[in-house]
């Protein structure tokens, strides 16, 4: 047997090894005298030998109640130092031992857990050795027998939920570490937008702000054969290579740096066929002295506060004539006064093709509504471009996405983002986007949504390039016949969802518990996997190998076609059908929903929504995407609307949310309650009632929105005339109160 190292965990720590509540384990120290006693702390908190624990836990089955990846999550939460002693602490070392397993089989990573501590430390550092080479700073590893319990758990997560998997709990902690230094990772609908506003197959792309790899990750997923990456943070140079070296097609080049783009360029003369970019934002310290003559200000010297634009014009700079760029930029940089002269010539030079403004909540800052410059870098002799496309996406979503910014979680997740309908955004930007630059003498505009504007036009002497103020002023040309027929539809259509959401509201068929609430004898969906009465199923990551059959979890593998839309966990909280993109998920081994299927959010977010969802007639056949936890019932064991509802309900998943940068639910850790199928079925029905409220209820809002904004618009771009009707009744009724007009 091998020597397993001692830890000591707080009653906090119990309850999510357990999948339990807090008091559910004080209930275990009162009841049973064979809890483990106290072996450290104090009175008011206790702690407990973890491996005394287990046991106690295992004799009651309730061991395996935490995935590997959670048992990973509790390992490094009690790993008191890190582990490692590379430059930038033990995670950035883990980063490298995560890539080292990946490569191998799961016999070897089974054999590589029971091994004594000091063997496994030996192993670990020689793993990590042989991919050294692969990612910057990858030398000098060294494990010691005391971090035996973190190296065993990192290789079990291996083995069991793939390298990615592991990767995304080590990120939980390495942001955490980076908080100060404001580091996150770019949400994956939005990378994937960036990546497809590159025109054509761009293979040579290029990152100098690359973080955690998003970007990069998104071209690959585009075909890109070359990923050149560059970050200041090590840490995150380290995971970004780790990322795309698990998740990048066999033959793809991957060459990844760590030091500062702007005064210390790691790749001078690469000429890349594209540049994405998500820079830091409102850095005073970007070099502005020492670069004041630098060759890359070909559009001008940047000012000390705008280190945006020292990342447009380096990114110019690195690609070939004719190359393209797409920047996430604050919106400040479209208008400060300070980077008027370096707007006017990226205008005047044609550098500049398009500005496309986000909702509010798009990612980081989500206070704010972001910006994406898409850039080109002028031709010798190429043709001249006479305007600029600017693209508003954020005027329809405004209202859901300033409540999600008030209301949601504050992570670094992307939790608020994922809230976005990233499908309407997505098609109204690669629309506009693609009928200009096929042909942008012929662009139509799109009256509050999209509009070519003039070079000599935008060249005044503010030369604001903020596209809601440009977009919005083509209201003018809307049809005002068009306008108000548009209108009184959405109107009509707002009034009937008014109706259903009256009848939905009347459902009051329930009954007062007597006396006390009832309490439940409850089942983890974990043993209700392994007891056959539902299967478990996931999207297999990149480089996954999934579990074995032995804990009731599924893998993919249903020969699903790439033309399959994609369910994904913001379609869940707005109750829509599947809008996700193909790209983002493996295909060919991504489950296919089915009739009865229960999905359920990964990722808990306060901003509101449902968090589990039925599946019907309409989304069967579509693919699971990430974040989305499937749960298929045996339907003479299960009832689904049963499963759904005690699934999404707000206590089970805040007992099952684990992690602090990210709430993520862990499927196996969900409780349901044992109960014969029909009462279920009672159940079932009434949880029914209760989603299609929340859903008619989601209908009308959106209905509301949308009859408020084309009436509102209308009337103050003079489409729209107060009905004269409406003027007289409104004056009589003032009258009548014995009202007279102010003078």
């Amino acid at each position: 047997m091998p020597q397993q190292s001692s830890a000591q965990v707080t009653a906090a720590e119990i309850s999510r090894i357990a999948g339990v509540t807090r008091a559910t384990v004080s209930n275990w120290r009162r009841r049973y005298d064979d809890f483990p006693e106290p072996s450290g702390g104090v009175e008011s908190s206790p702690l407990y030998d973890l491996e005394a624990v287990r046991a106690w836990l295992a004799s009651r089955g309730y061991a395996s109640a935490a995935s590997p990846a959670e048992e990973l999550r509790t390992t490094l939460r009690l790993s008191a130092h890190g582990t490692g002693d590379g430059e930038d602490g033990g995670t950035a070392d883990l980063l490298l031992l995560v890539l080292a397993a990946a490569r191998r089989t799961p016999d070897q990573l089974t054999a590589a857990a029971r091994l004594p501590d000091t063997d496994l430390a030996v192993r670990a550092e020689r793993d990590a050795a042989g991919v050294a080479d692969a990612v910057p700073g990858g030398g000098g590893v060294r494990f010691a027998d005391t971090d035996a319990a973190v190296l065993r758990a990192l290789y079990v997560c291996v083995r069991d939920e793939g390298g990615q998997a592991t990767l995304g709990v080590l990120a939980e902690r390495e942001l955490e570490d980076s908080a100060a230094s404001g580091a996150y990772r770019t949400p994956a609908p939005l990378a994937d937008l960036l990546a497809r506003l590159l025109p054509g197959a761009p293979a040579r792309v290029l990152d100098p702000a690359c973080g955690s790899g998003a970007l990069l990750e998104a071209a690959a997923r585009r075909g890109a054969a070359e990923l050149y990456g560059q970050d200041v943070l090590p840490v995150q140079a380290r995971r970004s290579a780790v990322g795309l070296l698990l998740t990048a097609p066999p033959g793809t080049t991957v060459s990844v740096r760590a030091a500062d783009s702007l005064r210390a360029d790691a790749f001078p003369d690469l000429a890349a066929d594209a540049v994405l970019c998500n820079p830091p934002f409102g850095d005073r310290d970007w070099g502005y002295d020492e670069l004041a003559y630098d060759p890359r200000w070909a559009y001008g010297v940047p000012a000390r506060a705008e280190s945006e634009l020292a990342w447009v014009q380096h990114s110019l700079a690195h690609l070939t004539p004719g190359g393209h760029a797409a920047l996430l930029l604050p919106p400040a940089t479209a208008g400060r006064a300070s980077g008027r002269r370096v707007r006017a010539e990226l205008v005047r030079s044609g550098a500049l093709r398009a500005v496309v403004a986000l909702p509010v909540g798009a990612s980081v800052p989500f206070h704010i509504g972001l910006q994406i410059w898409i850039l080109q870098r002028p031709e010798p002799g190429g043709p001249e471009h006479k305007s600029v496309l600017f693209v508003d996406t954020a005027e329809s979503s405004a209202a859901d996405a300033r409540t999600d910014a008030r209301t949601g979680p504050r992570t670094r997740g992307g939790s608020r983002s994922a809230s976005l309908d990233w499908a309407r955004i997505t098609g109204q930007a690669l629309d506009a986007w693609h009928a200009f630059a096929a042909d942008p003498d012929a662009f139509e505009d799109e009256p509050g949504v999209a509009r070519a504007v003039d070079v000599v036009d935008l060249l005044d002497e503010t030369v604001d390039l903020t596209p809601t103020r440009l977009v919005r002023a083509s209201r003018a040309d809307v049809d005002p016949a068009k306008l108000a027929a548009e209108a009184d539809a959405t109107r009509r259509s707002l009034v009937k969802a008014a109706k259903s959401l009256g009848r939905a509201a009347g459902y009051d068929d329930w009954d007062a518990a007597g006396g006390s609430a009832r309490e439940w004898r409850t089942a983890t969906a974990a043993d209700l996997a392994r007891g056959g009465a539902l299967t478990l199923l996931r999207t297999t990551p990149e480089g996954s190998r999934g579990r074995g059959d032995d804990d009731g979890i599924g893998k993919g593998g249903h020969g699903a076609g790439a033309a399959r839309p994609v369910f994904t966990g913001s379609d869940i909280s707005r109750g829509s059908g599947p809008t996700g993109d193909p790209a983002t998920v493996r295909t060919d081994t991504a489950p296919v929903i089915a009739v009865g299927d229960v999905l359920v959010r990964a990722v808990a977010s306060g901003g509101g929504g449902a968090m589990a969802l039925v599946v019907g007639e309409a989304e069967a056949g579509a693919l699971l995407g990430p974040h989305v936890h499937l749960f298929r019932p045996d339907p003479a064991r299960l009832d689904a609307w049963f499963l759904a509802g005690f699934l999404g309900a707000e206590d089970n998943i805040a007992g099952a949310s684990t992690g602090s940068t990210v709430l993520n639910v862990s499927p196996g850790r969900l409780r349901v309650p044992l109960l014969p199928l029909e009462e279920q079925r009672r159940y079932g029905e009434a949880f029914r009632r209760v989603h299609e409220l929340r859903a008619e209820a989601q209908r009308a809002t959106r209905l509301a929105e949308e009859t408020a904004r084309l009436l509102s618009g209308g009337l103050t771009g003079g489409q729209l005339l107060p009905s004269s009707r409406e003027a007289a009744a409104g004056t009589a009724a003032v009258r009548g109160r014995g009202g007279d007009s102010p003078h």
